[in-house]
C-alpha cells in the first residue's frame, strides 16, 4: 500500500507543478486498486487539431473502386467519411443470375457498415447522394436518399474534405434514342435485376390468361436485349436457361410462344473476345433457338414496339416485344459533367486523370472505376526532355550506354514503349534504338531517337470500364495512402524527366486477369492471359471457383454457393417477389 501512496503522492506533485492551467484528470478503479492518468489538456488538443490533425478523406460511392480503396486502406493516419446513395456493396458480375432466380439479390450484397467495422480506424457512412462537387471550396453538396419518401423529405447537407475519391461509376448510355429511358430495363443495380425478375413473371402470368389474343401473347412473351457485350449475352443465356429449365413446367401452355432476340449493332457479339469465343457464341445461341441480330441498330423504343436500322440496308423494321433490356454500354453521370466544366474538362466525354489517378486540374482529388479514365502522357510530347535527361554532357549525341540510366524510366513511364517493342518482337530497347538507326554507327542523336519513337504513342488505349479495373484501382491508391509518409521522404517511382528528382509511387498499371462469358446450360468461355482460350463445361466450374474467391466476405460467399446448390436442387424460384 505504502508503494500506491507513494505512486499517488508524486503523480499529484507533478500534476501540480504542471504549468498548464487546464489539465485533463481520469481516475478509474480496476480490480479493486486504482488507476491515475494526466494529461496537459492543450498538448492534446494540439494532437488532435494541430500537428496529429488527420486528414479528412471523402469517398464518393461504394462501388468496386470504393470498397476496393476502403478494404485495403491501413493507414490510421486519415479521417475516412463514406457517401453513398447505397448502404451495400453489390458483386456487380452476379446480378445477371439475380434476374432469373438463380442468386438471391441479398446474396451478393454487403452492408457498407460490416465492412466499416473491421477497420482498426473509425469510419464513417453517409447515406446520400453527391449533387454537386465544389473543388475551389473544397466541399461537396448531398441530399439523403429517403426511397419511399417516409421519413419527412429529402436532407440536405455540405461536407468539406482535405482529398476527396470520386469513385461514383457511370449510368447506362442510352444515346439519346426515344423511348428508352421510360420503356427499358437497365441492369447496373440490384434493383434493376430485382424489377426484371418481376417483369419475366408478369409476362408469364399475364401470357398465360385466357382472355389474351394469340398475337397478343406472342408479343408479351417475346424478350428483347440491346446491346450484344458481356452483359446482354450473359442475361440473354440466363433467361434462356431459366424458361426452358423452369418455367416451361411451370407454364406449359405458353412455353412454344416464349422468343428471345438479342440486337447488336456491330458485326458480332462479344466484340471484345476472341474470334473463337465468339463463334462459339453465337452457334450456341443459334442452337438454343435465340435470335441473334447483328448490324441492326435501335432507333425507337414505345411502350410494345421497337424499332431497329438495318446498318446494311437502311431498313426500318419494327419488332413487337414484351420486355427489353438496354445494354449498350456506360455514360457520364451528371455531377461529374458539372465537375468536368468546372475544371476545364467540360469538352471531355470522361473525367481525366493522370497515370496517379489524380484528377487533372484540381489539387486533393482522385478519381476511379467507371467514372474516369487514365490520361496517359505521350512519349513524343517528352521526347527531348528525355534525350536531354540522358545527355549528360550535352554533347548533342548519345550511344546506348548513355540510355541505361534511363531506360527503365521510360518504360514505367511510358507503357506504350513496352507494348510497341512487343507487338515488334524487339526484346530490349537497345534493339529499338538499332532498328531506327539504320546503320552501323554507335551514335544516337535528337531525331535518330525520335525516329525510333514516333510509333510509339499509336499503342495507347483506353482501359476498360470493367469491375476488374477498378478494384486494382481501388487497391493502388489504399496502398499509396498507406506509404504516404514514407514515400514523401524515399520517392520510389519512376525519374521525373521534366524536373528534378523521382516521383512518390509507381504509376498505376492494370493488369489482366482474364474475363468470362457464360453463355447458358452450364458452359460458360474464358479468355485468360497468354491467349489461352477456354470453352465449355469444366469452364463453368472454372467460373465458379473464381467468382466464389471475389466476393468480398464469407457471409456472401457461403449465401451464393448455398444458392447455387438450391438451384441445382430445387429449381430456380419463380414467386413474383
Amino acid at each position: 500500500m505504502r508503494g500506491y501512496y507513494t505512486f499517488f503522492e508524486r503523480a499529484l506533485r507533478a500534476f501540480n507543478d504542471h504549468s498548464t492551467v487546464s489539465k485533463l484528470l481520469v481516475i478509474s478503479s480496476v480490480s479493486g486498486g486504482g488507476l491515475l492518468a494526466f494529461s496537459d489538456a492543450k498538448a492534446f488538443q494540439s494532437y488532435a487539431e494541430g500537428d496529429g490533425k488527420k486528414k479528412k478523406v471523402v469517398v464518393l460511392g461504394t462501388g468496386w473502386a470504393g470498397v476496393s480503396f476502403l478494404k485495403n486502406l491501413k493507414s490510421s493516419s486519415y479521417d475516412v467519411h463514406i457517401v453513398s446513395p447505397r448502404n451495400y456493396f453489390a458483386f456487380t458480375p452476379l446480378l445477371p443470375s439475380v434476374t432469373n432466380g438463380t442468386v438471391e439479390g441479398s446474396s451478393i450484397v454487403e452492408p457498407i457498415r460490416n465492412i466499416a467495422k473491421k477497420k482498426p480506424f473509425g469510419v464513417e457512412f453517409k447515406e446520400a447522394e453527391c449533387y454537386k462537387i465544389d473543388p475551389a471550396q473544397k466541399k461537396i453538396y448531398c441530399r439523403s436518399t429517403d426511397q419511399g419518401n417516409t421519413l419527412g423529405g429529402n436532407e440536405e447537407f455540405t461536407m468539406d474534405y482535405d482529398v476527396l475519391i470520386v469513385a461514383m461509376g457511370a449510368k447506362s448510355n442510352t444515346f439519346n434514342t426515344p423511348g428508352v429511358e421510360e420503356h427499358a430495363h437497365f441492369l447496373k443495380e440490384i434493383e434493376d435485376a430485382q424489377n426484371i425478375r418481376r417483369s419475366i413473371i408478369d409476362c408469364y402470368e399475364r401470357a398465360n390468361l385466357p382472355s389474351i389474343s394469340e398475337e397478343e401473347r406472342k408479343r408479351i412473351m417475346h424478350f428483347v436485349v440491346v446491346g450484344g457485350g458481356p452483359t446482354g449475352v450473359e442475361y440473354a443465356a440466363e433467361l434462356h436457361d431459366f424458361a426452358h429449365d423452369d418455367l416451361a413446367k411451370l407454364y406449359p401452355s405458353i412455353k412454344d410462344y416464349l422468343s428471345i432476340t438479342l440486337l447488336e449493332a456491330g458485326d458480332h457479339i462479344l466484340n471484345m473476345f476472341d474470334s473463337r469465343i465468339t463463334k462459339f457464341a453465337t452457334e450456341k445461341f443459334v442452337r438454343d433457338g435465340i435470335d441473334v441480330k447483328t448490324g441492326s441498330m435501335v432507333v425507337k423504343v414505345s411502350d410494345k414496339h421497337i424499332s431497329t436500322k438495318e446498318i446494311k440496308t437502311g431498313q426500318t423494321v419494327s419488332i413487337p416485344y414484351g420486355m427489353v433490356l438496354w445494354s449498350t454500354g456506360i455514360a457520364t453521370r451528371p455531377v461529374i459533367m458539372d465537375f468536368m466544366k468546372q475544371i476545364g474538362q467540360g469538352n471531355r466525354r470522361v473525367l481525366a486523370t493522370d497515370e496517379w489517378l489524380r484528377v487533372e486540374g484540381c489539387d486533393g482529388v482522385y478519381a476511379l472505376g467507371d467514372c474516369a479514365t487514365i490520361n496517359q502522357r505521350k512519349v513524343m510530347e517528352d521526347i527531348a526532355v528525355i534525350f536531354s535527361k540522358a545527355d549528360k554532357n550535352n554533347s548533342g549525341t548519345l550511344d546506348l550506354k548513355d540510355f541505361k540510366d534511363v531506360v527503365d524510366h521510360i518504360s514505367e513511364r511510358y507503357p506504350q514503349v513496352q507494348i510497341y517493342m512487343e507487338k515488334k518482337k524487339l526484346k530490349t530497347f537497345d534493339a529499338l534504338l538499332k532498328s531506327a538507326q539504320g546503320n552501323d554507327s554507335k551514335q544516337i542523336d535528337i531525331e535518330t531517337f525520335k525516329n525510333a519513337l514516333h510509333e510509339v504513342d499509336s499503342q495507347m488505349k483506353n482501359l476498360p470500364a470493367t469491375a476488374q479495373v477498378a478494384a486494382q484501382q481501388g487497391e493502388y491508391l489504399a496502398n499509396c495512402f498507406n506509404r504516404m509518409e514514407q514515400c514523401e521522404k524515399y520517392p520510389e517511382g519512376p525519374m521525373r524527366f521534366r524536373g528534378i528528382g523521382r516521383h512518390r509511387f509507381h504509376p498505376f498499371r492494370y493488369k489482366h486477369f482474364g474475363q468470362f462469358a457464360p453463355l447458358g446450360g452450364e458452359q460458360t468461355a474464358a479468355q485468360l492471359p497468354g491467349d489461352w482460350i477456354s470453352v465449355g463445361y469444366s469452364t463453368q466450374w472454372l467460373w465458379y471457383a473464381v467468382y466464389t474467391s471475389k466476393l468480398v466476405s464469407w457471409r456472401t460467399r457461403v449465401l451464393v454457393v448455398s444458392d447455387w446448390l438450391r438451384r441445382s436442387i430445387f429449381g430456380r424460384d419463380s414467386s413474383r417477389i
